[in-house]
């Protein structure tokens, strides 16, 4: 029986944007200026990560200082734009199939337990089981988080399947031994999923749940 593994932001929720021009508020705050484009690149990393390769794409050092206060601006401009942002198509039926044909299922997310609250809310699955970035020593594209949903849900390596929107998302699928299913809903070109791992590319949540049967997963 397959088991699945999904991202949150940009696979489940249509968050990715908001993310990137959270990143970009917070960087101006701090007195940086970067394209918005290289900063949808890093999306899927851990924050720690991210500020990291900010850092290079800078040119320059941060120290603790400024890494701690770019993670709280980048929090609070978060938060101000959850509004806008609303589950992809399919999302909630595509979760809500799975429960029925008790194939397991489990969400890991780089992003912390308070960014994916509101997130599982909009899912309608405020008590959803989910693995976040306080879970594992490292987050993607390390393989720790996939490692940590598949021991929770008692999935072999021949089982478990990411479903992610990112590179980083198939690149640590792939370090897990795991297979790598790509969604277009996050804004990475389905070229660059499938270079980085993906064996099947959708367009959205709704698109993966028309094609369930390409995954495994039939009606008993």
């Amino acid at each position: 029986m397959p088991a699945f593994i999904f991202d949150l932001d940009g696979t489940l929720v249509d968050s990715v944007y908001q993310h990137v021009m959270a990143w970009h508020a917070a960087l101006r705050e701090c007195g940086f200026d970067l394209s918005i484009w290289r900063l949808h690149r890093r999306i899927g990393m851990s924050g720690g990560l991210m500020i990291r390769a900010l850092a290079r794409e800078l040119d320059m050092p941060l120290d603790e200082a400024v890494i701690k206060r770019l993670s709280e601006l980048h929090e609070q401009e978060f938060k101000r734009r959850i509004p806008s942002v609303s589950p992809l198509p399919g999302a909630r039926e595509l979760l809500a199939e799975l429960r029925e044909l008790k194939i397991p299922y489990i969400i890991a997310t780089s992003g912390t337990t308070a960014d994916a609250g509101p997130m599982l809310e909009l899912l309608g699955r405020p008590d959803e089981n989910i693995i976040t970035r306080e879970d594992v020593k490292r987050a993607k594209p390390d393989p720790d988080l996939f490692l940590t949903a598949a021991k929770k849900l008692h999935a072999k390596d021949v089982e478990a399947m990411v479903v992610g929107d990112s590179v980083w998302d198939m690149l640590a699928a792939r370090r897990a031994n795991f297979l790598g299913v790509g969604v277009l809903s996050g804004g990475y070109g389905q070229q660059e999923l499938e270079q980085a791992g993906a064996f099947r590319v959708y367009a959205d949540p709704e698109e993966m749940r028309r094609h369930l049967d390409e995954l495994g997963v039939r009606e008993e």
